[in-house]
């Protein structure tokens, strides 16, 4: 505990060094328009002819040291309704545009693009970003952690773009009623970022370091206003959906199923910077279907959150903490039992303050006895210095009048479970340093004594240093029934530090090594595993990048272990592993049709074992149509008896078909040779207005070795987006 508090103050202090924030200087005066504007991504009002210009933009990748080659063209104006944008993005190099897809929320590294981000409280930690593609996908999320974009927000706006041989021109109308924004203030913060494939390049309208993403609110100009805007226009939408399906379990031979579903989201502003969720009856069929991996970890596997409810404003609730002690994550509610209903409210009270509160209810599962279960968060963060913070939250998962059933067969649920902590977060105003420190205590029956976690981390960043310090330490009797704690009992140290070298001319635009230690040790100090990798990374001009890589590993197990995760047989509790890995990682250059990764590992594995495993992706797009992308890992474990020789192969192609930028078609095929399992997802979606989608989803699900079919699903889902 010492040792965290030491780092808190010195968090504190590095905070305080840095409080300027860096592009000040660069300001963009917006004028009510002039004229009325049409959306057509012909730039030929007269309010268009009248509006500041911003352009000489500067290099941020490859190198950050000159001006950028690409010449960008930006206008913005204004009237009582919406934030227009105007960016004319000419070509250097001939040829088509460089595009992945027409689909909304694209890969900002595979299309050329152009995107806006708007920091609209000041504060260097929040916002809005908007922007699109070259052929005119749109893109829109919130802003978090002063420099990471939500995709997952999705908003009413529009947008036109149109090409010609020497450019494309973007054009947008964004209502002030989809943002929220400080009233009465007279300056956002803002910037403008182009990617350009074909040069390779990515520019910035204000200077941005070439380590940092164009995203960083802290590297923002000003976007001046020429008159103090009104409070935000009162917005209530309404999202109701209808739902039918059909399904049939064959291993379990039920008779087919039948699912007839009426559900609604709402969405209500209640200030300027505050809004109001609300959902009864949630269906999330129409998600994604998690991509899969070869599982031969002794721990739970972390997936992440797609449905959309829980993704609004996630870093005041999913973002606390660290990869592996996350205090709260949305999976778990509706994991057993569908969710009944649910609230959030989440914003700003204030230039200092925000606030998320959640709460969700499941229905209760007469068959295993599942009560009615109740979860609640509260989250409040109160603004340190330009952009550090510090939040207070509470965790709370509750059995709603829970008795357990007199069958002793039956499952024993938990009464209720409690989480409360704070997390400080340092985001100096240059982003040289950045750090976070977190404290949690558990409540739960039968459990005290060793229920609380703290862990801290800091890192130092520039174009040559990167290097960090993290420190874990979870108590045995910690519980997080809301969260994703995989292992307990342990105290974790990770130092890291890369060094990068820039030679002036050549293919190599840089290349330096990289070591990380992560040592793991029990409550007495006596270590239990440790992991040390040396990688020399290597980045050329066409931003392709290749890394050889050596590694070792001690593993003295904790608990009985099965080294292929199939429950053939078990490594005793203590049993110690010492072996070394080789291998490389290679990424090709993002501006070509045709993209691939391939990563090998060859080395020791368990109980005088060998591993080896050879992963990849190959990318190919008929732009702007068809994208089609294939992921694939094989493994190889020779072990001694009774294990043998194993071999995993997982397989997952996926096809993604835009027709236009409302019309998608996506299929994907997943063959998991580990767990004998064949998936099959088809998913049609069309957006037949702003933010109203029907979707038709189809799922199969193989049994392999013989191939016979264990699950069928269709659905289909009708949801429209409603403004009173």
């Amino acid at each position: 505990m010492r040792s965290l508090f030491c780092l808190l103050l010195l968090l504190f202090a590095v905070q305080a060094l840095f409080a300027q924030k860096k592009n000040a200087s660069y300001k963009y005066h917006i004028h009510r328009a002039t004229s009325l504007i049409k959306i057509d991504g012909i730039a030929d009002e007269k309010a268009w002819v009248d509006a500041e210009t911003a352009s000489d933009f500067f290099m941020v990748l490859p190198m950050d040291t000159s001006r950028a080659n690409v010449r960008t063209v930006v206008k913005m104006a204004y009237d009582n309704e919406n934030l227009y944008l105007l960016a004319i993005c000419y070509k250097k190099l001939d040829g088509p545009n460089m595009v992945e897809s027409l689909r909304r929320d694209f890969n900002f590294t595979r299309n050329d693009n152009f995107l806006l981000f708007m920091d609209t409280f000041g504060d260097q930690t929040t916002g809005f970003s908007f922007g699109a593609n070259a052929a005119g996908a749109q893109w829109d999320g919130t802003m978090y952690d002063g420099g990471k974009v939500d995709l997952n927000w999705d908003n009413k706006w529009i947008s036109v773009v149109k090409n010609d041989k020497e450019k494309y021109v973007f054009e947008a109308a964004i209502p002030f009623k989809t943002i929220r924004y400080k009233k009465g203030i007279k300056e956002w913060g803002i910037n403008f970022s182009r990617n350009d494939l074909k040069t390779t390049e990515k520019s910035s309208w204000t200077p941005v370091p070439r380590q940092f993403p164009t995203a960083s609110l802290s590297y923002t100009g000003s976007l001046v206003w020429d008159e103090p805007l009104p409070a935000a226009h009162s917005n209530i939408s309404i999202i109701p959906y209808l739902l039918t399906g059909v399904s049939k379990d064959y291993i379990a031979n039920t008779p087919v199923g039948y699912k007839n579903t009426v559900g609604m989201d709402a969405k209500i502003t209640v200030t300027s910077s505050m809004n109001l969720d609300l959902t009864v009856h949630p269906d999330f069929s129409q998600v994604d279907v998690d991509k899969q991996v070869t599982n031969l970890s002794r721990f739970e596997l972390f997936f992440p959150e797609k449905r959309q409810f829980f993704l609004e404003n996630a870093d005041l609730f999913s973002n606390l903490g660290y990869a592996n002690i996350r205090p709260f994550f949305s999976r778990r509610i509706g994991l057993d039992a569908p969710i009944g209903l649910g609230a959030r409210l989440s914003g700003k009270i204030d230039k200092n303050w925000r606030i998320g509160v959640m709460d969700m209810e499941t229905t209760d599962q007469p068959a295993t006895g599942l009560p009615v279960e109740n979860f609640a968060v509260l989250a409040l963060q109160r603004k340190l210095f330009k952009k550090s913070s510090i939040e207070f939250f509470y965790i709370d998962k509750a059995a709603i009048n829970y008795h357990q059933l007199k069958d002793s067969t039956s499952p024993v649920y938990s009464r209720y479970n409690r989480d409360i902590g704070f997390e400080y977060n340092l985001a100096p105003s240059n982003n040289t340093w950045t750090g976070k420190t977190i404290l949690i205590k558990s409540f739960s029956p039968g459990k005290s004594g060793g229920d609380f976690v703290s862990a801290a981390n800091l890192q130092y960043s520039t174009r040559k240093w990167a290097i960090s310090w993290e420190q874990e330490y979870v108590g045995n009797n910690f519980n997080a029934e809301v969260g994703y704690v995989p292992r307990n009992n342990y105290l974790k140290i990770n130092p890291v530090i890369a060094r990068f070298f820039f030679p002036k001319a050549g293919i190599i635009l840089s290349h330096g090594p990289q070591i990380s230690s992560t040592y793991y040790f029990d409550t007495k100090f006596h270590r239990t595993d440790n992991e040390t990798v040396f990688s020399y990374l290597i980045t050329f001009r066409d931003k392709s990048t290749f890394a050889p890589v050596l590694q070792n590993d001690y593993v003295q197990l904790l608990a009985p272990f099965d080294p292929t995760n199939l429950g053939i047989a078990f490594l005793a509790t203590g049993t110690r592993n010492n072996w070394n890995t080789a291998g490389f990682d290679i990424v090709s250059a993002p501006q070509h049709k045709l993209t691939y990764t391939l990563s090998t590992r060859y080395g020791g594995y368990y109980d005088h074992g060998k591993l080896l495993n050879i992963s990849g992706d190959i990318g190919f797009r008929m732009q702007p149509i068809v994208n089609i992308d294939v992921t694939a890992s094989y493994n190889n474990l020779q072990l001694p008896q009774p294990w043998g020789n194993t071999n995993f192969l997982l397989v997952g192609p996926k096809i993604d078909v835009t027709m236009t930028n409302t019309l998608f078609l996506t299929a994907y095929l997943q063959y998991n040779q580990q767990t004998k399992n064949i998936n099959l997802n088809t998913r049609f979606q069309w957006r037949y207005k702003p933010a109203s989608d029907l979707f038709l989803v189809y799922t199969d699900n193989y049994y392999i070795g013989p191939i016979f079919v264990k699950s069928r699903a269709l659905v289909l889902k009708f949801t429209y987006w409603w403004n009173p």
